[in-house]
């Protein structure tokens, strides 16, 4: 009877194992296309972080910069902070701006910066003192006020209801084009020319169709299509017109809804049962994004200039990934939701209950209304940075950009240093902390189910190196990985790094290959890179003993 159990035992092992093995097939001449650097941004990262991350943009963004004041170095928080407008450190014109400029020049990577297209800045008062839109003693009690200045109400009454008919200039002064058009001088004389080392990246302004709720103090109307289409024109023109060599970016839209509706129809929508959009009617019931591209299109067929160089929007999953839950259930469907990003058969699983497709997406839009136009997804985030699920989603994303073939993108914010989200980010940038990265040149990876184990390859140009980049995103059970590779030759072992929940990026024993193939052991949440060095590595390794 032991006997036939011992037996059972290792018969159930050995099944067990079998369903956790598989093949990932890795081919080298197949889907080859370069993978943009530039996927890899970030947000406000310090110049340390910049630097270990090795990453090569760090954007400059969110509801502040709307209303920042270069002449006065001062921003407005908006809605983030009972809009109230605040002096930055700096303290001088530009100030702030130009050391997130020298930062990013210090860890050889590059600013992006927000130019506002509102048409208002932040206002200081006497000593560079604070102001705010909605004062508690000329409106009334409010359901919140600033703690640390008590008259700074958050613009909403005690009954629930919106404080209307504000004075914006009470915290703020109307600017135009020409006031942006001077910051950008400003910098070309301080940086340089963007062909020359200077400033390169200007984005847009930050979600314009949900000013009238963020910036509601300044702008209580939905932006409608033809204003944000006349401010992307002037604030492009002016940019431009200061450096030429400039890249711009926009419309910085929030998501979903802000792909589709202008801010005035998603007010309007809002309030009225999402059962009719004025806005869209009067453009013949064109979708907001493609709208904005047919025209800047139609103006540079006109001979006007390309105003727009990459089309940005920021994406956030809308079922609670964002959040620090890790319970199983809310793992698995992180997992699964950075399917929106790429496959055009997941359905999302939240509100937006529909196929976002949203890198491909993108690439339609632009190839049908602007080709030509870049892409770029410059805010995103999924979460659970503190957890190795987090990890697991930020580090299949990374891949999913590469794959996909996005050109730009940004995460928001940087992971604090030394999380499990940041340390999947060196994986693709610094995992020896020498600066090796991931390949830049994307190749075929297939693996049979991307919500358990996805997997990415490329070459990388410095030294011919094939990596193979393993997301074991199974909560629970190590796995067996075979890679297979084809029109690809094996000669030398494989270096072997890896992250796991221990939060340490490890280098493993060596892996020889046998013949194409080699087998990894990946165990359950973990990131693993596999670096095949060039053909001839092994009778170089040889000669050289």
């Amino acid at each position: 009877m032991g006997v036939r159990l011992c037996l059972a035992t290792l018969l159930l092992t050995v099944s067990a194992f079998a369903q956790t093995a598989v093949t990932v097939v890795v081919d080298a001449a197949a889907d080859r296309h370069p993978i943009d650097s530039r996927i890899y941004g970030v947000a406000f990262a310090t110049a340390a972080q910049l630097s270990d991350l090795n990453v090569p943009t760090n954007r400059s963004g969110g509801n502040s910069t709307t209303r920042y004041n270069w002449q006065d170095d001062a921003s407005n928080r908006a809605q983030d902070w009972f809009f109230e407008s605040i002096g930055e450190d700096a303290g001088i014109a530009g100030g702030s701006a130009d050391r997130f400029v020298a930062d990013a020049k210090s860890a050889s990577a590059e600013a992006m910066i927000t130019i506002p297209m509102i048409g208002w800045v932040a206002k200081l008062g006497p000593n560079r003192g604070k102001l705010a839109s909605f004062s508690v003693a000329r409106y009334g009690l409010q359901q919140s006020s600033d703690s640390y200045m008590p008259d700074a109400g958050n613009g909403v009454r005690s009954d629930g209801s919106l404080i209307a008919g504000n004075d914006p200039h009470e915290a703020n002064i109307p600017v135009d084009a020409q006031f942006q058009a001077a910051w950008v001088r400003h910098m070309v004389g301080t940086w340089g020319m963007a062909n020359g080392g200077g400033v390169r990246y200007y984005l847009l302004d930050n979600e314009p169709s949900i000013w009238f709720a963020t910036h509601r103090d300044v702008h209580p109307e939905g932006a409608r299509m033809d204003e944000v289409l006349a401010n992307m024109i002037a604030y492009s023109g002016a940019i431009k017109t200061a450096d030429a060599g400039a890249l711009v970016l926009g419309p910085e839209e929030w998501g979903w809804s802000g792909y589709f509706f202008s801010g005035y129809d998603q007010q309007w929508g809002a309030a009225h049962d999402w059962s009719s959009f004025p806005d869209r009617e009067s453009h013949g019931g064109r979708d907001y994004i493609p709208y904005l591209l047919q025209q800047l299109k139609a103006r540079q067929d006109a001979g006007g200039a390309r105003l727009l160089d990459v089309l940005t929007v920021h994406y956030y999953p809308q079922g609670g990934e964002l959040s620090d839950d890790t319970s199983a259930q809310m793992q698995l469907r992180r997992n699964r939701s950075t399917r929106a990003l790429w496959d055009p058969n997941y359905k999302d699983e939240s509100w937006i209950d529909d196929n976002v497709a949203l890198i491909p997406r993108l690439h339609g839009w632009v190839n049908a209304y602007y080709p030509g136009t870049m892409t770029g997804i410059t805010e995103y985030n999924w979460g659970a940075e503190k957890h190795i699920n987090g990890a697991t989603a930020q580090a299949d994303i990374l891949g999913i950009f590469g794959r996909e073939g996005i050109d730009v993108a940004n995460r928001w914010t940087t992971p604090d240093s030394g999380t499990l989200a940041y340390n999947a980010i060196r994986m693709y940038r610094n995992y020896d902390g020498r600066k090796s990265s991931f390949g830049d040149v994307s190749v075929r990876a297939a693996a049979p189910d991307p919500d358990t184990l996805s997997a990415f390859a490329a070459t990388r140009t410095s030294d011919g190196a094939l990596t193979v980049m393993l997301v074991s995103k199974a909560l629970s059970g190590d796995r067996a990985v075979t890679i297979n590779v084809r029109n690809r030759t094996l000669t030398a072992p494989a270096q072997v790094w890896q992250l796991t929940s221990l939060n340490a990026i490890t280098r493993l024993g060596d892996v020889s290959p046998a013949g194409s193939s080699a087998v990894i052991t990946v165990p359950s949440q973990s990131i693993t890179l596999v670096v095949f060095p060039p053909a001839g590595a092994a009778r170089r390794r040889a000669a050289n003993r």
